[in-house]
């Protein structure tokens, strides 16, 4: 691997970012209620959040979710497809705040099982470039630890900045395979529970940050109404453009 230090932002600052499946805007009660996710959203006031599970619809339907919740907080939106229904698109999205400088759409789709992906996103912070990824793993062993293989490798082949990796590895093991695969490459992740939202028993939500030492914090949010939003809490992090 190429040993190269990520560009620094000329007046460091610190930013948040944050992690959240939001199973479709569906609580633990059944309903289905984007109004909850726009609050828990509002209340990370994060610059950068990563999201797992979000409908959208190709023509900008205003009704469909992703458009509702851009809209409602004035996000600026990526949007990571991993299926394309009749109704509706399904995947993963980057929120932003800051200003966005090239995106790449990664497919980490497994032979017979349901597609997957991650979205590659380079980010203006103060300066600094900051490399997000925003990802959703598979429910197998076998699965993820292939997708795992295939993150690294992406990022080893061009690890020239910060890099923030924001997603829900579905990894239900604390010492699974494809946790030890992200340690070995972006450091360790905070283990922290996320799921299920009502009674957290798993660290499923994860935030990993290279270099290490421009973590600062990371935490699960559990602000109302995150517990009754989705089957997942969100899991935020504090990150310095200032290191060494």
């Amino acid at each position: 691997m190429r040993k190269s230090n990520p560009t620094v932002a000329q007046e460091p600052l610190i930013f948040s970012a944050a992690s959240y499946n939001i199973h479709q805007g569906v609580g633990p009660d059944g309903r289905r209620d984007d109004r909850r996710i726009v609050e828990v959203l509002q209340n990370l006031d994060a610059g950068i959040i990563g999201l797992q599970e979000v409908d959208s619809e190709p023509s900008g339907n205003e009704n469909f979710q992703l458009r509702y919740l851009t809209r409602e907080t004035d996000f600026k939106a990526v949007a990571g497809t991993t299926m394309r229904r009749r109704d509706s698109d399904f995947g993963n999205v980057l929120l932003t705040r800051y200003k966005i400088l090239a995106v790449r759409n990664v497919d980490l789709s497994v032979s017979r099982r349901e597609p997957r992906g991650a979205i590659d996103v380079d980010l203006d912070i103060g300066g600094a470039i900051v490399r997000v990824i925003v990802t959703h793993l598979g429910l197998s062993g076998r699965e993820r630890r292939r997708q795992t293989n295939m993150l690294s490798n992406l990022v080893s082949e061009r690890r020239d900045k910060m890099v923030v990796v924001l997603g829900d590895l579905n990894e239900l093991h604390p010492y699974g395979r494809s946790l030890r695969s992200m340690a070995r490459h972006f450091g360790k992740s905070a283990r922290l529970r996320t799921f299920p939202s009502w009674l957290p028993l798993f660290a499923l939500d994860r935030i990993w940050v290279w270099p290490g030492q421009a973590l600062v914090e990371t935490k699960v949010h559990r602000r109302t109404p995150a517990r009754s939003a989705s089957d997942h809490l969100p899991i935020q992090a504090k990150i310095t453009t200032a290191y060494s």
